[in-house]
């Protein structure tokens, strides 16, 4: 009985992880910062992303989970995401790592998880729409950067409409 239990077993097995696997499939969307062409429009403001200087942002929100939201600016990109109704529908947020390029030309291959970023507000730089958020992945470039330029170091969960401001 035991052998017979075995081996019905082991044909019964591979056809039970098979038809388990064949269920809902549920299709994994990986979210990364992606490039910011030539030509691309701020989806805050509508202007040219590229032509101004200092940190930008990016953005997914969960029920566009292929569709990249680009920001001229940090400051535009928290504006927009600070608005209650946008907030509780963010997935995921890219920010430039400040620490790792100059102000006037920020490379794309250095986006950070912005909730995991230190910004600086108040500071002298100026970004597409005057005043910006300089943002770091370290706390001590942030700290650095400040002393440097002025302003408030400022962890993610810190950032106000009034700190924009």
């Amino acid at each position: 009985m035991k052998k017979l239990f075995g081996s019905c077993l082991s044909l019964l097995l591979p056809l039970l992880l098979l038809t388990s696997c064949g269920g809902d499939k549920q299709q994994v969307m990986v979210q990364k910062a992606v490039a910011i062409e030539s030509g691309e429009e701020c989806h805050l403001c509508g202007m040219i992303i590229t032509n101004f200087a200092g940190p930008k942002g990016e953005l997914y929100r969960k029920e566009q989970q292929n569709a990249v939201h680009k920001f001229c600016s940090t400051r535009d990109m928290f504006s927009y995401y600070l608005d209650p109704e946008n907030r509780r529908n963010v997935s995921v947020m890219y920010v430039h790592d400040m620490s790792k390029m100059p102000w006037d030309a920020p490379d794309d291959g250095y986006f950070i998880d912005a909730k995991s970023a230190w910004f600086v507000a108040g500071s002298s730089k100026t970004g597409a729409m005057g005043k910006t958020l300089a943002s770091f992945g370290k706390q001590q470039d942030a700290l650095a950067f400040a002393e440097a330029y002025g302003g408030k170091v400022l962890g993610f969960e810190q950032v106000t409409l009034a700190e924009l401001m």
